[in-house]
């Protein structure tokens, strides 16, 4: 396994550049290009790692500093109810958490209606909401970017 190549498919298959909301020396925020709730997003490791076991005590330092920020964040944009954070990495090997805000009820952006599908149990990573409309993840990471609640 080419760790670099690795790292370049992950980036480029999560548009981590293009949807970065936040970053810092460790890890980086970015929107999750399918969306199953208003706001999901990716937390990546900056550099290639297979395991979790890898992760240095000072990158896991970082990593609590900006779930803080993404999580102020999130709240203040879109009211989140709970926050579930996923770690599978059966198909992208790399350290990374997909990061789904929960919502109980619907919440309107951009004119648009947003439904958690899978309130109250895990939620739907198959629903893809509006991925017919490219530019409401630019609106998004703009809203989100305006909003950063940093410390």
């Amino acid at each position: 396994m080419n760790s670099n190549n690795e790292l370049t498919q992950f980036r480029t298959k999560f548009k981590v550049e293009e949807y970065t909301i936040f970053k810092n020396n460790s890890w980086t925020w970015s929107l999750r290009p399918a969306q199953p709730t208003l706001g999901s997003g990716i937390i990546s490791l900056n550099r290639y790692a297979l395991q979790l076991s890898e992760v240095t005590p000072k990158e896991m330092e970082g990593l609590g500093t900006l779930i803080q920020i993404l999580e102020e964040t999130i709240k203040k944009t879109f009211n989140y109810d709970i926050m579930n954070y996923l770690m599978l990495m059966m198909v992208d090997h790399h350290v990374h958490y997909h990061v789904i805000p929960r919502y109980n009820g619907k919440r309107i952006f951009a004119g648009l209606e947003w439904i958690d599908n899978g309130w109250p149990a895990p939620p739907v990573l198959g629903d893809n909401q509006y991925n017919d409309i490219p530019e409401i993840h630019k609106k998004m990471v703009l809203e989100l970017s305006k909003n950063l609640h940093t410390k």
